[in-house]
């Protein structure tokens, strides 16, 4: 069995950091979403990992490298233009041959892994195994129908108005009957060869194609609030580690990770918290659910339930929260302009001023 990793996509919901930066890529907990997926790939027993690339390919290329540092042999397969997910099935065809494969898209969250899921299929294996999941706003994604017998007959890409609220996480396993499928579909109204209409067709051509609703943590992080959320829940798994150093005066609560070459001093560290290799905390308060990368600098100020990415710094800011802060960026406080107060009074008035 072979891995399809979707690596391309130009992740405008997360602008203006993915303008500089793949959204694959983004930390969470201090680690790239994309390190998750081919962690559950590698976990779940697959070795040949196939990844799409679009206009980022070299910063993907970058960070993953041949995939030994996974455990896995990675191939580069690029992509013209994001033109669909059963176009990247069908541009993926030489490296995909005969053989069964799991599609995940690097910008999603599965807690749990993957490994239940592939070992079932390979003792099964349907034409196609779709995981769904209930969600508020179903309009948002890909969408199934089932039947009273829980049989999947119906798929719509971002209904307007969705028949259910299940909808498609970013996970699939296909047979090679898939190729036949998006062989045999036409672009949507978006342009794009859309996955649903490709498993749309086996059902159709009465194929088994068979769907897992999952009850457990799932998240597209393609935008803020969502990354923010993944990082919480991962934090929630963090195990105290003092690996740098933090004097006398600062306080440690919970579940805190200091990576090796950090330093704290004087300030107030309240997990779950991860401060990254050679960042310096200085006269400050780090609330629950903070990501700060390596080399950033926090100095005299406040911030908690944020992401801070590579060499950046917030000095002299009393307050941060639910904020995504890129690489090398800078935070101070804005100048203060001179206040004054313009008064035309009337005799015997009185006029209070807050100072």
């Amino acid at each position: 069995m072979k891995a399809l990793l979707l690596s391309g996509g130009s992740g405008t919901r997360l602008r203006p950091i993915t303008h500089t930066s793949a959204k694959q890529l983004v930390p969470v907990a201090n680690k790239p979403v994309l390190f998750y997926g081919l962690e559950a790939i590698a976990e779940a027993g697959i070795g040949q990992v196939g990844i799409i690339v679009g206009d980022t390919a070299e910063e993907i290329r970058e960070a993953v490298g041949d995939g030994s540092a996974f455990g896995l042999d990675v191939t580069y397969i690029p992509q013209e233009a994001p033109l669909g997910l059963a176009h990247a099935v069908l541009i993926a065809r030489e490296f995909l041959g005969e053989d069964d494969f799991v599609m995940y898209l690097g910008d999603n969250f599965v807690v749990g892994g993957i490994t239940d899921l592939v070992d079932a299929f390979r003792s099964e294996r349907p034409a196609a195994q779709i995981l769904l999941t209930k969600v508020p706003d179903p309009s948002a994604f890909g969408v199934a129908e089932l039947d009273t017998a829980g049989q999947v007959i119906g798929l719509e890409e971002k209904p307007r108005q969705p028949k259910s609220e299940l909808a498609l996480v970013g996970v699939y396993l296909f047979s090679p009957a898939v190729h036949e499928a998006v062989r045999a579909i036409k672009p949507s109204g978006r342009g794009e060869l859309e996955i649903t209409d490709a498993i749309q067709w086996l059902i159709d051509a009465g194929r088994d194609v068979r769907s897992t609703t999952i009850s457990g943590y799932w998240k597209d992080t393609g935008n803020v609030t969502d990354m923010l959320e993944v990082n919480r829940s991962v934090l929630e798994t963090l195990e105290r580690e003092i690996g740098g150093t933090v004097d006398d005066d600062s306080e440690i609560i919970g579940r805190v990770r200091i990576e090796p070459g950090a330093k704290v001093t004087g300030s107030r560290l309240v997990g779950p918290v991860v401060v990254g290799v050679n960042t310096v905390i200085t006269d400050s308060y780090v609330g629950p659910f903070t990501s700060i990368a390596g080399d950033c600098r926090i100095e005299d100020s406040e911030i908690e339930y944020s992401i801070v990415l590579r060499d950046s710094s917030v000095t002299g800011v009393r307050r941060v929260e639910a904020s995504l802060i890129g690489r090398n960026v800078e935070v101070t406080p804005a100048p203060r302009k001179p206040a004054a107060h313009r008064l035309v009074l009337g005799d015997h008035s009185k006029v209070q001023i807050s100072s």
